[in-house]
C-alpha cells in the first residue's frame, strides 16, 4: 500500500489559494479525443502573463476515435506536435504518456510523461509548486504520484474531471476511463482544484458563428481551430458545442471567472457516484464559470486583440 507524505490541512488550504502570480505548469491532454483540447492548449500557450507552460503530456483515451488507450495517447501526441508550429511554440517539450490505464490490482504505468512530471516536481521549490493541469484521464499524473509519492508536497493538480457534486452520477469520460487513477489523485492528499464537467464546465458553449467571427482570420492557428470546429458537426444551424477544457486554464488566468469553494475530497463509488466524507482533506471545487469573460479572453489572445 502506498504511503503518502502527511500534509497538514492548513498547508493544503494555503496551496489551494490562487497564488496571484505567474504559474509554472505542465498540461496533460488527450488532445485528439475532442476539439476542446486544442483550444485549451492554445489558451495556455497564449497566456504567458499568467502561466508558463513547461511541458505538454499526451494522455490516453479509448473511444470511437481510437483502437485503445495506447492508440489514443499516440494520436494525442501527434496532435500536439501539429498544433505547436501553428502557434510558433515548437520549443515546448512534448512527452508520450501512458499506453494503458492503471491496473486495478495496483501499480503505475511507466511513461515518459510520468517520469518527466516526477523530475519537474522534485526540482520544484516547496514555495513554488508545479501546477499539473489535466484535461483527460488522469493516468499519467496518478502514475507519477505512485512512482514518487513525495511529489504530492510539490504540486497542485488542476483537473477537469467528474460531474458536479449535485449531479446524479460522476460517470464522466475523464474520470470513468480510469477510476483507480482518479482515486489516487483524490486520496493522496495533494492540493487539487477540481473543475466538474456537467453542471459547471458544461456552461462553456460556443458556436461556429463565433469561431468564424473571432478566430478564423487570425493566422494558422485560427484557421486550424475553425476547421476543427466546423468539422465537428454536419449541421451547425442553432448548434453550439461545449469547449470545457479551457475552464482549467481560465481558473489559472483569473480565478474570479471560476468561483470555487473548499470541500472535503470525495471518494468514488464502484458504480460511479461521489461519496462525501467530511473527515477527508480539503480540495477546491469550482462551482460556476463566467462564460462570456472566459471566451472574450480566449478570443482576444488568439487574435492578439487589445483589451
Amino acid at each position: 500500500m502506498t504511503t503518502y507524505p502527511a500534509i497538514d490541512a492548513a498547508s493544503v488550504t494555503r496551496r489551494l489559494q490562487h497564488p496571484g502570480r505567474n504559474i509554472r505548469m505542465v498540461l496533460d491532454t488527450d488532445t485528439f479525443n475532442e476539439i476542446d483540447d486544442q483550444f485549451a492548449v492554445t489558451y495556455a500557450l497564449t497566456s504567458p502573463d499568467s502561466v508558463t507552460v513547461e511541458a505538454l503530456y499526451a494522455a490516453p483515451f479509448f473511444n470511437e476515435l481510437s483502437t485503445g488507450p495506447a492508440d489514443g495517447m499516440e494520436k494525442s501526441y501527434q496532435e500536439i506536435l501539429k498544433i505547436l508550429p501553428l502557434l510558433g511554440k515548437e520549443d515546448v517539450p512534448v512527452y508520450r504518456g501512458s499506453t494503458s490505464y492503471l491496473p486495478k490490482e495496483g501499480g503505475y504505468v511507466e511513461s515518459e510523461a510520468a517520469r518527466n512530471l516526477v523530475e519537474r516536481a522534485l526540482a520544484s521549490d516547496l514555495e513554488d509548486p508545479l501546477y499539473v493541469v489535466a484535461i483527460g484521464a488522469i493516468t499519467n499524473v496518478a502514475s507519477a504520484i505512485l512512482m514518487e509519492p513525495s511529489i504530492v508536497d510539490r504540486i497542485v493538480i488542476v483537473w477537469l474531471g467528474g460531474h458536479a457534486f449535485s449531479w446524479p452520477d460522476t460517470r464522466e469520460f475523464n474520470l470513468y476511463q480510469d477510476v483507480p487513477a482518479a482515486r489516487v489523485v483524490l486520496d493522496c492528499g495533494a492540493p487539487v482544484v477540481l473543475v466538474p464537467c456537467m453542471g459547471v464546465a458544461s456552461h462553456l458553449h460556443t458556436s461556429l458563428s463565433e469561431i468564424r467571427d473571432y478566430v478564423l482570420d487570425v493566422g494558422p492557428i485560427g484557421e486550424y481551430l475553425h476547421e476543427t470546429y466546423k468539422n465537428c458537426a454536419k449541421d451547425h444551424f442553432g448548434y453550439t458545442r461545449v469547449i470545457w477544457d479551457i475552464s482549467t486554464i481560465a481558473w489559472l488566468v483569473q480565478p474570479d471567472w471560476a468561483p470555487s469553494h473548499l470541500a472535503p475530497s470525495p471518494r468514488i463509488s464502484d458504480d460511479g457516484r461521489w461519496i462525501q466524507d467530511p473527515t477527508r482533506h480539503p480540495i477546491r471545487c469550482v462551482y460556476y464559470l463566467h462564460r462570456d469573460a472566459i471566451f472574450k479572453d480566449l478570443f482576444r489572445k488568439i487574435g492578439a486583440r487589445p483589451e
